[in-house]
């Protein structure tokens, strides 16, 4: 414990992937962005020295300001679980162990000198902490929650040891209960499948879960007789006979291949019935493990609600379905669950391990009643820019844009949606997490029926199937959507309504059920009649919540097409260079990025390279 309670507090995560820093001010979150969206690196792992700088930029504030910086884990203990694994399937990681050790001894094991030299600055008396990695997980998930107590239940592929932990929030507290250790690991084997469907680990994850509901749930017995050994309460051991991540470089082997009828579909082959049905398999089996930990999570606690995160809490498919089985009556998720979030959570639990107190706002809610609100500020906690330095990347790369003031700017973009146009949206602070929220968006009319094949191949340059969110303002969420909570950050899915609901043919099957309207939206409705919810208001989204508003009194529908602004591969955007080479470098009609309105059909016909790093380092 320090002895003066420490005003500002720096977290980090790093060097496995999605590494993060976050900066708190007196318990408040100030700033906090992912190393990937400055170097251009999607899943960058390595140290955040671009993402640190932001947030000190932000909080206006040196290095020699900072009164503690927390890392997000504990290095020695992960180092002897590696080390550990080793020996003990000696010969079988000599391939990956050497690597492994040389990195380790370079910069992981002695953190605290990595990051006094990557922060010179730091006076040498402020102190240099470490935190469990779930227990960053349960901080990130609990602390900035609306709840004063919950249950907590983080899963992913594995920190130290645990690979899954449950436990309660109270007040200012966190404890931790029960743990499941590695090699068991339900995030491991999740990205097991995810590799065996060619998609890439740690990011393909989402491909994964989109591939699902074409398919049909043919191995779910094949998975829980051979591969996993499930008990009642949701732990489960692995078989590892099937799986070669503790000897080799790959996450399955031949003994697996040949129980899903192949070997691995490479990233770029077709897509086969049998993937389909092994990504329905895979979870379907993902989210009765899910719904298993959520059950006992409410039995041991008794509480109503229940935080989540770690990697496996953004499968916002079964989180609805926690949601509307598990027993609990409302569910807060991390929007940075993954390793990102790590940063915040440690620094979130070294200042409540100093004595610092939990702050909960209230708002008024669409009942008019007061309640909580959660401490993410609606996650958009990465850079701003003005109006003045986009007008200086536009006119650097010769660009043709109109400025309009707030009101015609609104009006300029409802018209475009109006005409199916497909527009990139940039606003204001980026967004914290995998989810754009509509700073960093790509827009489109959910009634269109051409309007998901257009951004799959021709915006984003990715898979067909690949699904897209709605974006709904909250007090209309429940006249198109089974939902009766708010859902801010994109992570949870709920079934349309089923009087918007439209049959599908018979006859269509696999990725041919894409030629179907499924319902009044067919931009954003599932092949399962689903969706993933973006609920939008004003305070935390007040120019996106603005610009729905505007469209619902365009054309009546209360609902616009969501997806991020990137494309296949990349990172969202970060700054106005970003935002403009993607957008030149698409299909996209519009750019309406800060006041100013870009179509793209007038910009100069050459080609605008990708961008390196934001920042030298």
């Amino acid at each position: 414990m320090l002895k003066v309670r420490p005003r500002h507090i720096l977290g980090i995560s790093a060097y496995y992937h999605d590494a993060a820093a976050a900066l708190l001010r007196d318990g408040r979150i100030v700033a906090a962005a992912q190393e990937e969206r400055f170097t251009r690196k999607k899943n960058d792992p390595d140290f955040p020295r671009h993402g640190i700088a932001y947030c000190l930029r932000e909080g206006g504030l040196g290095e020699s300001d900072l009164d503690l910086v927390v890392f997000y884990d504990k290095p020695v203990l992960k180092f002897a679980r590696l080390l550990e694994t080793y020996l003990a399937v000696v010969p079988g990681g000599w391939r990956t162990f050497p690597p492994v050790l040389s990195s380790w001894l370079s910069e992981k094991l002695d953190l605290r000198r990595t990051i006094r030299r990557a922060l010179p600055g730091l006076r040498e008396e402020t102190p240099i902490w470490f935190t469990g990695h779930h227990q960053a997980h349960a901080a990130s998930a609990f602390y900035p929650s609306p709840f004063r107590e919950a249950a907590i239940l983080t899963v992913d592929g594995v920190g130290e040891w645990a690979t899954t932990t449950m436990g309660v929030g109270r007040g200012d507290r966190i404890e931790l209960w029960e743990e499941l250790r590695f090699p068991h690991s339900l995030g491991l084997l999740y990205s097991a499948f995810t590799a065996y469907c060619g998609f890439r680990i740690n990011s393909g994850e989402y491909k994964l879960m989109g591939l699902a509901p074409y398919g049909q749930p043919r191995f779910v017995d094949v998975i829980l007789r051979e591969l996993v050994d499930l008990k009642p309460d949701g732990s489960f051991w692995l078989n590892l006979e099937y799986f070669e991540f503790l000897r080799g470089t790959t996450m399955t082997n031949d003994r697996f291949h040949r129980l899903f009828g192949g070997p691995p579909r490479e990233p770029d082959g077709p897509i086969e019935t049998r993937h389909m049905d092994v990504a329905r398999s895979i979870q379907a089996v993902t989210e009765e493990i899910l719904l298993r930990m959520a059950r006992r999570a409410r039995a041991m606690t008794g509480l109503r609600h229940l935080c989540m995160a770690g990697g496996v809490a953004l499968n916002c498919v079964a989180n609805g379905r926690i949601l509307r089985e598990a027993g609990f009556e409302r569910l807060w998720v991390q929007p940075a669950a993954g390793d990102a979030g790590g940063a915040l959570g440690a620094a979130l639990q070294a200042w409540h391990e100093c004595g610092g107190e939990r702050w909960l706002e209230r708002e008024a809610g669409p009942d008019g009643d007061a309640h909580e609100t959660d401490a993410m500020e609606g996650a958009l906690l990465g850079p701003a820019f003005t109006d003045e330095e986009i007008e200086a990347v536009l006119r650097r790369h010769g660009a043709v844009y109109r400025r309009y003031d707030r009101d015609t700017l609104l009006d300029v973009t409802v018209e475009r949606l109006r005409q199916e146009k497909v527009v990139g949206w940039f606003q204001g602070r980026m967004e914290f997490g995998p989810r754009a929220l509509g700073n960093r968006s790509i827009l489109g009319d959910p009634r269109s029926p051409r309007m998901q094949s257009v951004m799959n191949l021709k915006v984003k340059f990715r898979e067909s199937f690949r699904p897209f969110a709605p974006a709904v303002r909250r007090h209309r969420v429940q006249e198109y959507f089974e939902l009766a909570c708010e859902s801010p950050y994109m992570l949870l899915v709920a079934p349309i309504r089923e009087e918007w609901r439209r049959p599908v043919p018979e006859g269509l099957s696999g990725l041919d059920l894409l030629k179907a309207e499924r319902s009044i939206l067919p931009a954003v409705t599932h092949v399962d009649g689903s969706a993933r919810i973006q609920t939008v208001d004003a305070r935390r989204f007040p120019l996106f919540d603005a610009l729905l508003e505007r469209w619902e009194r365009a054309t009546g529908c209360p609902v616009l097409v969501n997806t991020s602004f990137n494309v296949r591969g990349e990172p969202i955007v970060c700054t106005p260079d970003d935002a403009y080479r993607c957008f030149v470098n698409t299909e996209m009609d519009t750019l309406v990025m800060g006041s100013f309105v870009l179509e793209r059909r007038e910009q100069p016909g050459r080609p605008v390279p990708r961008r390196g790093p934001l920042m030298p380092d």
